[in-house]
């Protein structure tokens, strides 16, 4: 009878505690309202971090060539770097060449982009705290440097960079044309355009359901996401860019990075000595976070979002 009353307990605490997180993630979102919403986001996932702990220096997805056997996940957001450098073609770019990488979070493909291909690599985030995080982690050895900056009001002259990198920050972006435009300003003529995101499926094509505009509702309050673009719709922000010279090609690597959603909560159980580390409070932090990981790993396994790559010439 006592064991009965234990097990019951401990179920109730748990349902409890599962009941407490879930209203705490509806009520208390990051709900996109100006861009400080989302530099304010970034500053603190930077603090607290948690992210950095569990995933490494990058906070994107990883590529995996072989599904059966996904091996560690930290080296396949190494190789989505090297994956995405090859498809873009920025591999063409000589050593010595100027890169900006858009939205460069802790500086993790700004290191790989100067240390592996030599390039000087300038990288902007909209938050302070990943800035000076980025420049902490960097060796004084890399060409790679690190700067505050909206990426809608680039800080720099036309045809500045022989190479422009942008990786998951489009769904941040309130005016998904001022994006696309003031990337193709500053890359010089010639110069290779490589940017990966987070896209919805074509909604003008086949609008969403009930349970879909739900989820979708979800995955842009939780993370401070405006909205999101299509495949295609960026494709034409991209040619319909009055700084645009080449045609755009696109691509979906959906199935490539889909793995790495469920990879991303199994590295909390993979490190436990995190949360001891950080305190019990990057627990429940880290537990808030698993609905909107489940939900994005649902919406991208259905077709509700896509994982977008495309590639221009200056």
């Amino acid at each position: 009878l006592l064991q009965n009353f234990m097990n019951q307990s401990y179920l109730i605490l748990i349902i409890s505690l599962v009941g407490f997180l879930l209203i705490l993630w509806f009520v208390k979102n990051r709900k996109f309202e100006t861009t400080d919403s989302v530099s304010n986001a970034y500053d603190k996932w930077t603090n607290d971090r948690i992210l950095e702990s569990l995933w490494g220096e990058h906070i994107h997805l990883g590529y995996y060539r072989d599904l059966k056997n996904l091996g560690d996940f930290r080296e396949a957001k190494a190789t989505f770097v090297h994956e995405l450098v090859k498809w873009s073609g920025l591999d063409k770019l000589p050593k010595g060449s100027k890169v900006l990488d858009v939205g460069c979070g802790i500086g993790g493909s700004s290191r790989i982009l100067s240390e592996y291909y030599g390039f000087e690599v300038i990288g902007i985030t909209i938050s302070a705290e990943q800035v000076e995080r980025a420049r902490n982690l960097t060796k004084s050895s890399l060409n790679c440097t690190f700067q505050q900056m909206d990426a809608m009001n680039l800080q720099f002259s036309d045809n500045e960079f022989d190479g422009i990198w942008s990786v998951e920050a489009g769904p941040h972006m309130p005016d998904k044309q001022k994006y696309a435009d003031e990337m193709l300003r500053v890359l010089k003529p010639n110069g290779y355009l490589g940017v990966a995101d987070w896209n919805s499926r074509d909604l003008s094509k086949r609008p969403p359901n009930s349970i879909e505009r739900i989820v979708l509702k979800q995955l842009l309050e939780q993370w401070a996401h405006p909205s999101f673009s299509s495949i295609n719709s960026f494709q034409r922000n991209l040619t319909d860019s009055v700084f645009a010279n080449s045609h755009v090609e696109t691509d979906d690597w959906t199935k490539e990075t889909l793995p790495s959603w469920w990879e991303s909560i199994f590295e909390g159980v993979r490190r436990p000595k995190i949360f001891f580390k950080l305190g019990l409070s990057s627990f429940f932090k880290s537990f808030r976070e698993i609905p909107t990981i489940l939900l994005m790993n649902w919406a991208f396994g259905n077709g509700l979002m896509q994982f977008g790559v495309f590639r221009c010439r200056g």
